[in-house]
């Protein structure tokens, strides 16, 4: 008798949860077809301020976090090179770890923490105070305005905001190790540097960053639009936001490395 309602009480959660595998589907599905709609021209001046929002309120924060991590990177890349005798491995472990998975990492953390429950508190809000359904009712599509705008945003500016987060990552690794430690010279850290990363490298590492950001952003509209209730609900939505990113955002990661350099690690060792 005990385990009847525990079963019934499973089945209701695997319901549940499948219902919502489809519903933020297919909402993602209308939000990216909204994206190349001629409607999202109609709203490109809301999505150019969306971009200018992403730059002026999560540039600097993201900037400060990679070359934090890229300072860890180094230092740890020195005392492990250290203690198998090639103080110069720095570099390849700098290249390595920063540009495969510490930049993309940092990025997906700062787009979850910063932007997405961003989307997540000021969409719930206007979803809770009508706002949205005052948009339908002036014939506006609420959906292209408020959430494929928003991912627009997030199109333009982000590639150059991780072109630029990767250099600073790359300088934090190097001052941790030349300038911080000084176990090996500026011309042993570069030799290495640039022999383990390539071209292929760079475009992988910009498609893991930027799949980990459109997923965020997603997400971070998706609980907001569809919040129900006060604002005890759109805290609520925003924690699970919260959860289903970072959950998304490692998901993406491992798949992103196995894909891209699982197989063919693309690394000048051997022969």
């Amino acid at each position: 008798m005990s385990s009847q309602p525990y079963r019934r009480s499973l089945s209701s959660r695997a319901q549940d949860a499948w219902e919502w595998t489809g519903d933020s589907s297919l909402f993602a599905w209308q939000v990216v077809r909204g994206s190349f709609s001629r409607k999202a021209l109609l709203y490109r001046n809301e999505a150019l301020r969306q971009a200018g929002i992403l730059v002026t309120g999560s540039v600097l924060i993201v900037l400060g976090m990679v070359f934090a991590l890229g300072l860890v990177i180094g230092i740890q890349g020195s005392y492990a090179a250290q203690q198998i005798g090639a103080p110069s491995v720095a570099g390849a472990f700098s290249a390595i770890a920063d540009l495969r998975e510490i930049a993309p990492y940092a990025f997906g953390y700062m787009m979850a923490a910063k932007v997405s429950t961003g989307y997540v508190a000021e969409i719930g809000t206007m979803q809770i105070t009508d706002e949205v359904d005052a948009l339908d009712v002036m014939g506006m599509d609420s959906i292209v305005f408020l959430c494929s705008t928003r991912l627009l945003g997030t199109w333009l500016v982000l590639p150059f905001i991780y072109a630029t987060a990767l250099v600073i990552c790359y300088l934090g690794s190097y001052i941790s190790v030349v300038v911080q430690l000084g176990q090996v010279s500026a011309g042993g850290y570069f030799e290495l540097f640039w022999k383990f990363q390539s071209p292929q490298d760079y475009l992988f590492s910009g498609i893991k960053a930027m799949a980990m950001a459109t997923f965020v952003v997603l997400v971070g509209c998706y609980y907001g639009y569809r919040v129900r209730g006060g604002p005890v609900e759109v805290g609520t939505a925003t924690a699970r936001a919260m959860i289903v990113n970072l959950i998304g955002v490692h998901f993406i990661g491992i798949v992103g490395s196995q894909l891209f350099w699982g197989g063919v690690p693309r690394l000048p060792i051997g022969g």
